[in-house]
């Protein structure tokens, strides 16, 4: 259907994977006017209308974004389906003590029991399924048998549990990968009251008198103003602060640094940022292994990484991790090297950071990147820098255990728990896993964006569904975690209208 500026029940802002979510379950009632704006394109149900970059679930497409040459740290997409058109299609599932982070500003509907019918839905729905043994390259394996015999047990990666190692689940088949627009929307395409209108970037919210009056976005450079009875916030950690801070609502000094008049002051917009920085340590490939990914990669078959370790450091609680050890090995995720060359290595990543960034405004102009500060690293009492070492330990034993060092060894120069903390600050990636710029949040809280119902502070009819309201990052990669917590909160949201 073609959107036009007329009345609906709701109105879903952003069309990545709460926003295929929200789309698809809120439209279920036919009596249920449901429109859904994506900034970026819809390339529809047909998968031989999507491009080819998109659908392969061996690589990390970077044309479907919104500024293809940011840092790492910024990348963010821009097309219907959203982060599934461009992550590794991994799915794996916090701990108990995540879920009761949440339940405590939030409510028990965010516990891990009241999350898992809604976990169950999202596996379902998505088609998620355990790692094939054809996929495994003989790196693959040799990273399960080394953390096996780094005393580490099997786990299984998609529920709670504790440390282990084992396989994400994934939502990719045969090399193909299955994004939420393919998973929520299809079925949903035909109904006659789901509008999906793409191409539309928001710029902001009209809020009066504690109420969001429309939303002014831009088709191809043509203005128009939709209405609706109830709007429902889903453009991402990133995307949703920047929007509501266009709309006036957000901290009022800074709204005025840039030329915007403030509506409602909230504080925490923007603040919060909560994303899982590491290091990675390259590895020498041996000939052995060049020649086994090689025929790999000629079989069609061959991914940067299949398995993954969850670790506790000396800092953790019992029966928790705050680290993922990923070992991988094949063509590198950036740059290129010459045929039949691969690269190998180990990163440790902080699942649990205590360090905290913000997004701001550059200016008021909605074509203008936010400003983003992931905050890697500054907590004052250096626990961040603390796990990331513990983590770069287990690393340097999993290269030296007997399965993996006969296929890599050790790049020259010194060992990564000897460097300095300012390499490790220079060496810093992330693991593209956002959350907290929204922050759910008790009565109290004066840095709180919206309630345990996902209700926006001081605006009636406006709530908000991304990982951006998520308090607290969880000790797992955010797809299943954003999908689980969609669902949940499609059913509140329905059962209130």
């Amino acid at each position: 259907m073609t959107g036009t500026p007329a009345g609906y029940d709701v109105i879903v802002l952003g069309g990545g994977l709460a926003g295929c979510v929200l789309a698809a379950r809120l439209s279920e009632d036919p009596d249920r006017t449901v429109c859904l704006v994506e900034a970026g394109p819809d390339f529809g149900p047909d998968r031989q209308d999507w491009p080819a970059k998109v659908l392969n679930a061996r690589a990390l497409p970077r044309e479907e974004v919104w500024e293809r040459h940011a840092p790492a740290h910024r990348i963010r997409a821009r097309v219907l389906g959203g982060s599934s058109c461009i992550n590794g299609c991994w799915n794996t599932w916090g701990s108990e003590a995540d879920h009761a982070e949440w339940a405590r500003t939030g409510g028990p509907r965010w516990t891990a029991a009241a999350l898992e019918p809604y976990r169950l839905a999202a596996v379902e729905r998505m088609g998620l399924r355990r790692v094939p043994e054809r996929e495994f390259s003989p790196w693959s394996r040799a990273a399960l048998a080394a953390a096996a015999e780094l005393g580490f047990r099997e786990v299984d990666m998609g529920t709670p549990g504790g440390p282990g190692y084992g396989t994400p689940l994934l939502n990719a088949l045969d090399g193909v990968r299955h994004n939420a627009a393919f998973a929520y929307l299809d079925a949903a395409r035909a109904r006659p009251n789901l509008t999906v209108l793409s191409g539309a970037a928001v710029d902001r919210l009209d809020i009066g008198a504690g109420r969001v009056r429309g939303v002014r976005v831009d088709i191809g450079g043509r203005h128009e103003t939709l209405v609706a009875d109830a709007y429902l916030l889903a453009c991402g950690t990133f995307g949703s602060p920047a929007v509501l801070m266009r709309s006036g609502v957000g901290p009022a000094d800074h709204l005025r640094t840039v030329g915007i008049r403030p509506e409602i002051d909230l504080p925490g917009v923007g603040s919060n940022l909560t994303d899982q920085p590491g290091v990675f340590v390259p590895l020498a490939p041996t000939d052995e292994l060049n020649a086994a990914l090689a025929a790999k990669e000629a079989d069609g078959d061959l991914y940067v990484s299949r398995m993954l370790v969850r670790a506790a450091g000396e800092l953790c609680p019992d029966d928790s991790w705050d680290l993922h050890i990923l070992p991988v090995a094949g063509p590198p995720l950036f740059g290129k090297l010459p045929p039949g060359r691969y690269e190998a290595g180990i990163s440790a990543f902080v699942m649990k950071p205590a360090s905290r960034g913000t997004v701001r405004l550059a200016s008021a102009d909605p074509a203008a990147a936010p400003e983003i500060d992931p905050g890697f690293l500054t907590d004052e009492g250096g626990r961040d820098l603390a796990v990331l070492r513990s983590g770069l330990e287990i690393v340097e034993r999993m290269a030296a255990t007997a399965a993996l060092k006969p296929l890599a060894g050790p790049v020259r120069g010194h060992p990564a728990r000897d460097l300095s903390d300012q390499d490790l600050r220079g060496r810093l990636g992330t693991y593209w896993h956002p959350v907290g710029t929204c922050a759910m949040g008790a009565p109290d809280d004066p840095l709180a964006v919206v309630d345990g119902e996902a209700r926006v502070r001081g605006v009636a009819n406006l709530r908000i569904v991304d990982a951006s309201v998520l308090p607290t990052v969880p000790a797992a990669n955010t797809q299943l975690p954003v999908l689980a917590v969609a669902e949940m909160l499609a059913d509140l949201i329905g059962g209130a209208a």
